[in-house]
């Protein structure tokens, strides 16, 4: 329950903030870079459940792989406004500013593979849920190859 009104609470933040070109202000690159990656963290480990699932490597439960869905797709949303003008720095190459416009791309695509992860999640269909695993897999790794140091 605390975790569904983190969710509510960060969502209504991110919707109240704006998306597009409109960044959360930081004190520092320092805590812009703390903020994006505690969003990613989080979305690795409902993802990392979900996962174990479509490896065999835990035991299906509806309920639980669509609350990760879920969360994975909410929490998809949040990054994006750390990685503004002056947030430099952290584990991002510097692609990410140099060209952003392709970094863009490569998140809006994400959260459009994300999306429908959670679209099948909450169907409970699990070779929907299999199939969009591995496509919203795919973006994070495309991203990660391009813009992540490592």
């Amino acid at each position: 329950m605390k975790l569904q009104k983190l969710i509510l609470a960060s969502t209504a933040a991110v919707l109240a903030i704006g998306t597009g070109s409109v960044f959360a202000q930081f004190k520092n690159s320092e805590d812009a870079i703390k903020y994006r990656q505690s969003a990613f963290t989080v979305m690795a480990n409902s993802f990392g459940k979900i996962g174990a699932v479509v490896k065999g490597e835990a035991p299906y439960n509806k309920d639980e792989v669509a609350k990760n869905a879920a969360v994975v797709a909410t929490i998809s949303s949040l990054p994006w406004q750390a990685f503004g003008p002056g947030t430099e720095g952290g584990k991002a190459q510097a692609d990410v500013w140099s060209d952003n416009a392709k970094f863009k791309a490569a998140a809006d695509k994400m959260q459009l593979a994300v999306a429908d992860l959670n679209k099948a999640a909450q169907s409970g269909d699990l070779d929907g849920i299999k199939k969009s695993f591995g496509a919203a897999g795919a973006t994070c790794k495309g991203c990660h190859d391009d813009f992540k140091k490592k």
